[in-house]
């Protein structure tokens, strides 16, 4: 079944660092022939959530049919015969990112397993954060792993549930993990999706004729022609078959059980494409929105505002308007250096910033300049292009982000460094410019970013988004973390981020 391609080692770049990333995007197509060029070209629409390897699963009535590879989704699924060989009405596809270093083959989804029921494929964009204790108890019991990635404990949990079906059997395996995710599975009458009850991880429906997809954003149903129908509710399982949408509540047995939905407020500051909506959001409309409070909350005279290209865009768009600054293009970004790049010397090293930003001098020289930017972690990339900033000649720079300090790790799927590495939770605002040589440096309050999705301040008793790296207050158990680490534990959770 397996059509698995080796690739070379993959180098994260040194120059991308210092950026928050989101672990990857999941894609579903149900009743279409052409299931398996449509998934790629849903992976392809998905490519800024995981740019180190991509995987499809197809079934055609009779067989499972898989190709998984390390790169990009164009890279691997372009080649001659690869979509061709990936036979079938239905697939799932998946985007992974990785940490650091390389990426091992056998950690690329979707996964695949042989059931009593026949085969099984999932993928899953998110994190368990119960998912060692898990592990440690399904060894115990016999399971023989062959990942170290926690969405591996879906499998096995299913494979050793006493359901029958593929649907109880997942849903028995659901009820036991905790933290975020939203799955996509492939059993041979049907494909599933499900959000974790707290709707972390984001997932949504679309339909094209009588096509039916699933995907982590909408501008994956655009890429492919298919309408959006709706976002998938937290804690909402759907089947998708010949009867079409059926919709299942796991985790209630009535809706006063429903628990409040905590989507991640940071997709709409940073991971999600702007063309995408999300939870009835325009991702563009709310960026700009961010920008706009900013400049009402953190307004400096200044001439102008300039962007940190790309993610800062729609921000500064924002700011600029509200201010009346004038909007420049005042730092250029090189499109061609990607996440994968040739190991550097220490000369190359030291250009930094500069082989994927660029300063504007025409536009920046002699002036007051308000740089946007969508978050500070370590504060390296920050301190570079500050510098870069001041050295093509301007008078002032005043760094304003469009969220609020990132001071704590996050444990449901977006790579963060360990909480004593961020910036921000080492050092106050006032600190933090003079470490990254700004004039001045403002942050989005918290209060200030719920605003601008649509509310009229953060409930402390209640807050409708996920905002546990900005707060530190976690919507769910932290079992993993919490429960003693002991050497293996560490081993385990180690590999796992660096794979």
């Amino acid at each position: 079944m397996m059509n698995d391609e080796p690739s070379p080692l993959l180098t994260t770049s040194p120059f991308d660092d210092d950026r928050l990333h989101e672990y990857c995007g999941v894609f579903a197509i149900y009743n279409n022939k052409d299931a398996s060029a449509l998934t790629a070209l849903g992976l392809h629409a998905l490519q800024h959530r995981g740019q180190e390897a991509a995987g499809i699963v197809t079934y055609d009535g009779e067989h499972f049919h898989a190709h998984h590879a390390l790169g990009h989704v164009g890279k691997n699924f372009n080649k001659e015969g690869v979509i061709r060989r990936l036979m079938g009405h239905m697939a799932i596809g998946h985007n992974r990112y990785a940490t650091t270093g390389e990426t091992a083959l056998r950690n690329v989804q979707p996964f695949f397993a042989d059931f009593e029921f026949g085969g099984f494929a999932l993928a899953h964009n998110g994190n368990l954060t119960n998912a060692y204790s898990l592990r440690k108890d399904l060894i115990k019991r016999g399971s023989l792993f062959h990942s170290t990635t926690d969405t591996e404990v879906v499998i096995h949990l299913m494979a050793q549930s006493a359901q029958q079906t593929p649907i109880d059997r997942l849903i028995d395996a659901v009820k036991q993990i905790e933290g975020a995710y939203s799955l996509v599975c492939l059993a041979p009458t049907c494909i599933m999706g499900v959000r974790d009850p707290l709707g972390l991880r984001p997932l949504v429906l679309g339909k094209s004729g009588d096509t039916y997809v699933l995907a982590s954003e909408t501008c994956a149903l655009d890429i492919i022609g298919a309408d959006f129908v709706r976002d998938i509710e937290a804690g909402e399982l759907v089947m998708l078959d010949e009867n079409g949408v059926t919709s299942y509540r796991p985790f209630e047995s009535s809706k006063a059980e429903r628990k409040q939905s905590r989507f991640c407020v940071f997709e709409y500051i940073y991971f999600a494409r702007p063309d995408s909506f999300m939870q009835g959001h325009s991702v563009y409309d709310v960026r700009k929105r961010i920008g706009m409070q900013l400049a009402r909350e953190a307004h400096v005279k200044a001439d102008i505002v300039v962007p940190v290209p790309d993610s800062g865009v729609p921000a500064a768009i924002g700011y600029a308007a509200q201010s009346g600054l004038p909007f420049e293009l005042g730092i250029i970004r090189n499109h061609y250096v990607g996440r994968t790049f040739i190991e550097p010397t220490d000369n190359i090293r030291h250009l930094g910033v500069r082989l994927k930003h660029n300063a504007n001098r025409a536009m920046l020289e002699g002036k007051r300049v308000v740089l946007i930017d969508d978050s500070i972690v370590r504060g390296t990339t920050s301190t570079k292009i500050v510098e870069m900033v001041r050295q093509a000649g301007a008078k002032e720079v005043h760094m304003r982000i469009s969220s609020p300090p990132t001071k704590f790790s996050c444990f449901y799927g977006i790579d963060t460094p360990e909480k004593e590495k961020l910036m921000a939770h080492k050092f106050s605002v006032d600190e933090m410019a003079k470490l990254i040589g700004a004039d001045s440096l403002a942050f989005i309050s918290l209060d200030g970013l719920y605003r601008a999705v649509g509310e009229q301040k953060r409930d402390p008793e209640k807050p409708s988004y996920c905002d546990a790296c900005f707060s530190g207050e976690y919507p769910t158990a932290l079992t993993d973390l919490n429960s003693r680490l002991d050497e293996q534990q560490l081993s385990f959770l180690n590999s796992a981020a660096a794979e």
